[in-house]
């Protein structure tokens, strides 16, 4: 479903947006008295107060002061290419409109039919352990392929970890900044932003080259959940931002799932105090599917059903080609090394005496470009889970 929003619509609605000191709620309260953004600016100060505004507020939007504010908005959003979708655009996502402060914008760059999609929000810490960054790889993937739209905030770690392995799984993804859809932060997302531009699509409700303010994620955080039929939490400490975001889910009547970690880990507080208490546990991806309402299923297999047939719900392990390309090192390697335990490469040198350095790290290389094992940072290595 389109909407036509002449210019002169999306300036206004850009003013409405900018105006100082006006909220998303009491915006909202205009919008259900007025109607539009038009009918907002056609009011006089008087009849802005009877619906609620303070004095000084009804003057500064009868004033028309952010129109040449609204102008620069437009101008910058014509040359990154985003479309902005007011909370009247039938494009705008049902379920946002169900919180209780809804954005009157979003700002986008990318596949605009995602918003019509069925989105899950995966969160987590930005310090991600080896552990946390191969089940948040494989969940993702997992639920992408079974038609879910993998929705975060592409933080380092878990954030960019979920948004990866969801456009590597062929799938879906949708990133909420907490800045203007017209910069990158973190600044070394840049390559992935560009590619979420083009297979996914960036979200957000702070104006075009709005700063990424550290009081801007918690705000957006509600986005991410308030989009998506449910979060679920990867890692994080127990006072995080994703422990903020899953207590929004529960506000907004979200579905609420963490992936169990290590007891003896800060990153584990987090979701195994949401599992206490009560978020739904999660192993594989069929965990979080079968808490999701009847008639989402039934469109999710409806989905999977449209999709290659090349792809599959089920991932299996990945095994070593059978060309010959491969010997008895890449094996003894693969076979050594874990998905959750990062091996040092000295330590690999020192178990192997066998083999030569040469021999281990060209191994290593090998395994590495066929996808099975991943390099960490400081030479660790872990088997692709």
């Amino acid at each position: 479903m389109t909407a036509t929003v002449t210019k002169e619509d999306e300036l206004h609605w850009l003013a409405l947006r900018l105006v100082p000191g006006l909220g998303c709620r009491k915006a909202g309260q205009l919008l259900q008295q007025f109607r539009t953004a038009q009918g907002i600016f056609r009011a006089s100060p008087d009849e802005l107060e009877s619906a609620g505004l303070p004095g000084t507020l009804a003057r500064s939007i009868a004033s028309g002061c952010t129109f040449d504010d609204a102008v620069d908005q437009q101008q910058k959003m014509l040359e990154s290419g985003a479309t902005l979708i007011s909370i009247s655009d039938p494009r705008y996502p049902a379920r946002l409109k169900e919180i209780y402060d809804p954005p009157i914008l979003l700002f986008t760059r990318g596949r605009l039919e995602l918003l019509e999609s069925i989105m899950l929000g995966i969160v987590g810490t930005r310090r991600a352990t080896a552990y946390g960054a191969a089940a948040c790889e494989r969940l993702s993937a997992d639920l992408a392929h079974a038609g879910l739209t993998i929705t975060s905030g592409m933080a380092r770690g878990i954030d960019t970890a979920a948004h990866r392995a969801a456009l590597d799984a062929g799938g879906d993804t949708i990133a909420v900044f907490g800045c203007g859809v017209d910069l990158v932060y973190p600044a070394e997302n840049r390559k992935l932003a560009s590619e979420i531009v083009q297979k996914g699509l960036l979200v957000s409700e702070f104006p075009m080259g709005g700063p990424a303010y550290p009081q801007n994620f918690p705000t957006r955080n509600r986005i991410i959940s308030g989009m998506s039929v449910g979060v679920l939490v990867v890692e994080g400490a127990q006072y995080s931002g994703s422990s903020i975001t899953a207590k929004m889910a529960l506000d907004q009547q979200r579905e609420v799932f963490a992936v169990p970690g290590n007891i003896t880990s800060k990153m584990s507080w987090g979701p195994n105090l949401l599992i206490k208490q009560g978020a739904k546990l999660v192993q594989e991806w069929n965990d979080v599917i079968v808490e999701l309402p009847a008639d989402t299923r039934r469109a999710l297999v409806a989905k999977a059903q449209a999709r290659s047939a090349s792809m599959s719900l089920e991932t299996e392990d990945k095994q070593l080609p059978l060309d010959g390309s491969v010997g008895p090192a890449h094996k003894t390697l693969l076979a050594h090394l874990k998905p959750d335990i990062p091996t040092q490469l000295d330590q690999l040198q020192e178990t192997f005496d066998t083999l030569t350095s040469s021999e281990i790290i060209a191994a290593l290389f090998d395994l590495e470009l066929l996808g099975l094992i991943k390099q960490l940072p400081g030479k660790n290595f872990v088997k692709v889970w």
